[in-house]
């Protein structure tokens, strides 16, 4: 049976997997499509800020996703979830789909890409503090 942790695990890991589109669709865009010569070495035409952005958005989501999915799956190997457990997966996903719409938009209104950073991060510990005291 898929838990709430495991269905909002497999949603990060969609969402993670499919950031690289936007950077490859603002590469092509701007670039052109791959030659054989720009196989061999590779454009350094500048790239528009907005392609930028979503390429650190897709990088900062792959760092964050390996402490996350191994926090989730470690309490699924030991039979672990809690109603916060569930809560913590959950708020983790939205932050981080709302972190990537952001970062992509460059909306910098309140600081809204550090605000939805901390907020996944913080339920990544919650998170990760909860398994810590149910196996200690």
């Amino acid at each position: 049976m898929m838990t709430t942790e495991l269905g909002y695990l497999l949603l990060t890991a969609i969402l993670t997997g499919a950031l690289w589109i936007p950077v490859v669709i603002g590469y092509v865009t701007s670039r052109g499509v791959l030659t054989d010569e720009t196989y061999k070495v590779a454009p350094t035409a500048p790239l528009p800020a907005w392609v930028n952005r979503a390429n650190r958005a897709h990088l900062n989501a792959v760092e964050n996703f390996a402490p996350f999915a191994a926090v989730v799956l470690i309490a699924h190997a030991i039979g672990f979830s809690s109603p916060t457990t569930a809560a913590c997966a959950m708020v983790y996903f939205y932050a981080r789909l709302a972190h990537a719409v952001v970062h992509l938009s460059g909306i910098g209104l309140f600081k809204a890409r550090t605000v939805l950073f901390t907020i996944a991060w913080a339920a990544f510990i919650v998170d990760a503090i909860a398994l810590l005291k149910h196996h200690g």
